[in-house]
């Protein structure tokens, strides 16, 4: 990284999992951590779709063993994680970072525990999100109590990191005397040299790119069902990448309305990256994603649904749409728009790559997380 600044102590940071796609980041954060980085975490659930390795090539990764109360899904979810203070008791760190999460309860002995030796404590997150449940009576009484956690929590962290500007206005609201950043979420390094070169036209149809686990919440029945719907004209051939409980599902859906669909499985590496540098549009129909930042370093436009308030500080006018969610004519027209000006779309993808070249990439959550780490002090309240 250029200019590069460091953290002079010890870092600890707790996660519940460590999934694939956030490797990269902690191995750069330890970089910039002259004490050394110690990340700890559990194995996910069963039934979870979330790839998990494990394998930290500079930070070092301390196993613990997740006790899980309910489904991650339930709105009574609970967790608690053996080991923390003997991993903090091993550690010594100067500074600690914690998922602002108010149902991991091992967090809040770890803070206490920080506090006593009077050192910072520092929480990350998406925000403070609407609890939805199809149960009026459990939503109030979960609210109730997550309410009350997260307030707790918050109140006993020293400054917060979101994952996003919606996000960081959602803690400021929750909690407003504490400092609140700003890390944009990112899973890849800025790229490198200058973005792809395509023609003004599409070489045949254009090719309309899905990469994410094929789950429900994805919402890829409503891409088949949109390309479906364009002139003929207009349909594109699209790739689905990933694999995942709704693989079979997807199978039979386009084999009924379209057939111009074909499935990848799981990329990785160069594989993956063929696949980027062919595609003319990347389209995320449903919630969550971070492979919306990797296309963007291919100088992909972008197609995205709103979902957690991540995506607005990736998706601009000058390099995509940011679409409803579960709205499937919004879908159809945006592809249309989209796939009938390609030298617009050509334009928009330059924009892409500027935008995660120089704002939202790995490299710029690593300087505000140090820059965090060396602002910040013990506030000294419990």
């Amino acid at each position: 990284m250029k200019n590069k600044e460091n953290f002079p102590g010890r870092l600890c940071l707790q996660q519940r999992v460590v999934p694939d796609y956030r490797i990269g980041f902690f191995d750069l954060l330890a970089e910039s951590c002259c004490g050394g980085l110690s990340v700890f975490a559990g194995q996910v659930q069963q039934d979870e779709s979330i790839p998990v390795s494990g394998v930290l090539k500079v930070a070092k990764y301390s196993a613990t063993r997740n006790r899980h109360l309910n489904d991650v899904q339930n709105p009574f979810y609970l967790l608690w994680q053996d080991g923390i203070l003997d991993w903090l008791e091993k550690w010594n760190p100067d500074a600690l970072i914690v998922e602002a999460n108010p149902r991991y309860l091992s967090s809040f002995r770890a803070i206490k525990w920080m506090h006593s030796r009077g050192r910072p404590v520092i929480g990350w997150g998406l925000g403070v999100p609407d609890n939805i449940s199809e149960s009026k009576e459990i939503t109030s009484i979960s609210d109730t109590v997550r309410t009350k956690l997260r307030s707790r929590l918050l109140n006993q962290l020293d400054s917060i990191i979101a994952y996003s500007h919606k996000g960081a206005q959602e803690y400021r609201s929750a909690a407003p005397e504490k400092a609140v950043y700003v890390a944009t979420n990112a899973v890849a390094r800025p790229p490198t040299g200058s973005p792809p070169e395509k023609g003004e036209k599409f070489e045949g149809r254009p090719i309309v790119l899905f990469v994410g686990r094929l789950q429900a919440r994805k919402r890829l029945d409503l891409l088949l069902n949109a390309c479906a719907n364009l002139p003929e004209g207009l349909q594109p051939i699209l790739w689905i990448v990933g694999e995942g409980p709704e693989s079979s599902n997807l199978l039979e859906l386009s084999s009924k309305i379209y057939q111009n669909t074909e499935f990848k499985g799981r990329k990785t590496g160069n594989d993956l990256a063929d696949l980027f540098r062919a595609a003319d549009l990347f389209v995320l129909p449903g919630t969550g994603g971070l492979a919306v930042q990797e296309a963007m370093t291919y100088a992909l436009p972008v197609i995205v649904a709103e979902g957690d308030g991540t995506q607005g500080d990736l998706v601009k006018p000058e390099n995509g749409w940011l679409i409803p969610t579960d709205d499937e004519q919004v879908l159809t027209e945006t592809l249309k728009i989209a796939l009938s000006d390609p030298i617009n779309l050509r334009k928009l993808g330059q924009n892409s790559f500027k935008l995660v070249q120089e704002q939202v990439n790995i490299e710029q959550m690593v300087h505000t997380f140090v820059t965090v780490l060396n602002q910040t002090s013990f506030s000294g309240k419990d």
